[in-house]
């Protein structure tokens, strides 16, 4: 199988600082990959050796198959990135920096503009000097200049950062349908886990420069600790209930929890139990921890 990103052992350090330790990664073609981790966790430095922009001390990168090197080698005609806040020429406006990347990335076809500020909503903003544009519509520009040459690998970096809620939307839905529709592979770091949740087929881990964990959906939606959430009326009278019925209960905000396995695959039974003692419950439900939840669990909840 042709994998879109493969690395092996790659590491990088900056002074006394290693940003990136051993961290190989196999991303497969078509894939929504999800790369996460904290604010210094090496994401970026990452990023920035799987595009050449800067050379790892050790390890090895391959992206469509071929490897990237010294002297700018690598696919780049079948890759589209951002990285960062994107850089326009504040001088110039929507659509003259797009002729500008069309003419610098080599497209000849010139209809690639139209399509790119359609597909992601800058119409509005077409004949307007990038320079007075949001911070969200300059990454609508930024992942416009990265779409413009159609590539079959895309890399980015936070490609929600400073966009409304209903700009993370649109482009959530636009990522989707590219890698749905168009078999492009994505890669991308965010910090918005809730849309990686969303989106991602597989999602990496990194912590302290290490890939701490890799897994599929199917993995993590089986790996993410479920609870029974209970409220009732007398809370202190359910608590003693299900202690004295041998229940480790914690406790939350205004309800009890209950994460034992004979507590959250038979609800039933404790149901029964607090009303035979005069608690009935309020609401009962087994919820699963979010993907914030278990990545804070993974990481050990660092700020």
């Amino acid at each position: 199988m042709v994998l879109a990103i493969e690395t092996t052992g790659l590491s990088k350090s900056f002074g006394s600082v290693q940003a990136v330790d051993s961290v190989s990664l196999r991303v497969q073609r078509g894939e929504i990959y999800g790369f996460l981790g904290l604010n210094g966790a090496g994401k970026t430095t990452t990023i920035r050796a799987l595009l050449g922009m800067i050379r790892p001390e050790t390890g090895t990168v391959r992206l469509l198959d071929q490897p990237v090197g010294p002297h700018g080698r690598g696919p780049w005609r079948q890759v589209g990135h951002m990285v960062e806040s994107p850089a326009v020429y504040p001088e110039l406006t929507v659509r003259e920096n797009l002729e500008v990347a069309r003419r610098w990335q080599g497209v000849s076809d010139r209809g690639a503009i139209e399509r790119v500020i359609e597909q992601l909503g800058l119409r509005q903003y077409a004949d307007r000097r990038s320079g007075t544009l949001s911070t969200g519509n300059r990454h609508r520009l930024g992942l416009a200049r990265a779409l413009l040459h159609g590539p079959d690998l895309l890399i980015l970096d936070e490609p929600g950062s400073g966009l409304d809620p209903a700009g993370v939307v649109e482009i959530r839905e636009l990522l989707g349908r590219l890698a749905g529709e168009q078999g492009v592979t994505i890669f991308m770091s965010s910090h918005i886990l809730t849309e990686v949740d969303r989106l991602a087929t597989r999602i990496g881990i990194i912590h302290r420069g290490r890939l701490i964990e890799e897994l599929g959906a199917r993995q993590l939606e089986a790996l993410r600790a479920r609870k029974l959430v209970v409220r009732t009326r007398d809370l202190a009278q359910a608590r003693a209930v299900l202690t004295g019925a041998g229940f480790e209960v914690h406790d939350g905000d205004e309800v009890l929890l209950l994460a034992e396995a004979r507590a959250v695959e038979a609800p039933d039974h404790v149901a029964t139990l607090l009303v035979n003692a005069g608690a009935p419950p309020t609401r009962l439900a087994v919820e699963q921890e979010n993907l914030e939840d278990y990545f804070l669990r993974l990481t050990g909840g660092d700020a």
